[in-house]
């Protein structure tokens, strides 16, 4: 089995362009393919998390109502939540909203509370998946974009920039470019419009002002703007909403931190006054249909995964196991194996949990854990060392960063950089990359 990865590493498109939010799913159309995903998916992912070092939080949400209409909403909210078989929702009043929100700006009429809705790290889910992936024998071919398809008896020919890739079945779970591979297997039953998400990110000293993730009432183009505590201690504003053309368009803008700010202005005015770290944006696969996209062609063997919006980082496992079925319907004899490898256990990102430089005992066995290259986010040289060396190493300063929150802080590299840069190219010294498999390693 291989994973194609058009880029050079894993989880650098749209896997990682949303909120880090751990769905409930209490907000989804209840029926829909969607809505069954995100509900297991959240107990699957949690589990795994468990196991994984996936740093979780479990902070709990509010959705804020701001005038009448998003008022007489709510009720109609939770009886969605529990028709998606989620039961803890309670309707509050404004006095309770100011209660557990005591920043909150000024005009609040009532709320609803979602008390598993939690946070999590985006990228070690990506990277734990991707490891796991590999120890189980999974070919990863990143920097191979797929230019053409050719499909014959038996065997399928996906033709990269570096070179062809057969395979007997292939699954299409392109995010951003899934339509553009559905059109060359013959299908034009979808569009693809990429989502600019642009976020602000405050200060660490910003997170005393909200415990929880504060939600709007969400309209038919998403969740709208929120403001949400960070699982690396920050406070973040966003997303903006803004569907584009360009799909590789995920530069920032002064009319979305303005859009932004003036929406922040009134959901919590204090945490204006706060330092802003850094700025970014991301795009989500918006499509033309209402629900996840999953569909096998048993006659072309060929499965799409389409349409999976920002709740696809909570209901990518479960997914994953629909995905099974679908192929085992479609035809494809697999095999359950007896013996896995267990899964990886990965560095913990979470501000809320312990880091190596707070280990007496892991300094005391290896020095480099005491040694602080990042001062902002506390990374150490033990940290960038195992990075460069982990199972899926990182090819650029970037990749380093979501191993680690090396740069991700007050500075962004401006005193650290040319030091992780040194370290970086040290301990990558003599690495090859990431080798064309053969044809035997390239057919699942």
């Amino acid at each position: 089995m291989a994973l194609v990865e058009a880029r050079d590493d894993v989880g650098d498109g749209t896997s990682k362009a949303n909120t880090a939010i751990l769905h409930t799913g209490f907000d989804a159309k209840p029926g829909t393919l969607e809505s069954a995903m995100v509900s297991r998916g959240y107990h699957l992912l949690s589990e795994y998390a468990r196991h994984t070092g996936i740093p979780i939080e479990n902070t709990g949400a509010i959705l804020v109502a701001w005038d009448e209409e998003q008022l007489n909403a709510l009720p109609s909210l939770r009886d969605k939540a529990e028709a998606n078989g989620y039961r803890h929702c309670e309707l509050i009043d404004a006095d309770s909203v100011y209660a557990q929100l005591p920043t909150l700006g000024p005009g609040a009429l009532g709320g609803l509370t979602v008390p598993d809705e939690s946070i999590i790290c985006t990228w070690t889910v990506n990277l734990a998946l991707a490891t796991d992936a590999v120890n189980r024998g999974v070919t990863l071919l990143t920097d191979h974009r797929v230019e053409a398809v050719d499909v014959d008896a038996g065997t399928t020919t996906l033709h990269t920039h570096r070179g062809p890739v057969r395979a007997r079945w292939v699954v299409n779970a392109a995010g951003l470019g899934a339509d553009l591979i559905d059109a060359l297997f013959g299908f034009s039953r979808f569009t693809v419009t990429p989502r600019r998400g642009q976020l602000i990110v405050y200060d660490k000293l910003a997170r005393p002002l909200v415990d929880k993730i504060v939600l709007p009432v969400p309209t038919a183009r998403g969740k709208g703007v929120l403001i949400s505590p960070t699982i690396y201690g920050n406070v973040m504003l966003g997303p903006t909403s803004e569907d584009l053309q360009d799909r590789t368009a995920t530069g920032t803008s002064e009319d979305g931190f303005a859009f932004l700010l003036d929406k922040g202005r009134g959901l919590m005015p204090r945490l204006l006054d706060e330092e802003v770290t850094a700025t970014y944006s991301g795009l989500r696969a918006a499509i033309d249909h209402g629900d996840y996209l999953i569909e096998a062609d048993p006659q072309l063997r060929y499965l799409l995964v389409g349409g999976i919006r920002s709740t696809g980082l909570t209901a990518g496992m479960a997914i994953a196991e629909h995905v099974r079925e679908q192929l085992i319907s479609a035809g494809l004899t697999l095999t359950p194996r007896e013996h896995l490898p267990v899964p990886p256990v990965m560095p913990n990102l979470g501000e809320a949990f312990a880091r190596p430089y707070q280990q007496a005992d892991k300094i005391e066995q290896d020095p480099a854990y005491g040694r602080i290259v990042c001062f902002c986010e506390r990374v150490t040289e033990g940290e960038l060392r195992d990075a460069c060396h982990s199972v899926i190493a990182p090819t650029a300063l970037e990749g380093l960063r979501r191993r680690t929150r090396v740069m991700n802080g007050r500075c962004q590299a401006f005193f650290c950089g040319a030091e992780v840069q040194s370290l970086f190219e040290r301990e990558s010294r003599g690495k090859q990359p990431t080798p064309t498999a053969t044809s035997e390693e390239r057919q699942p």
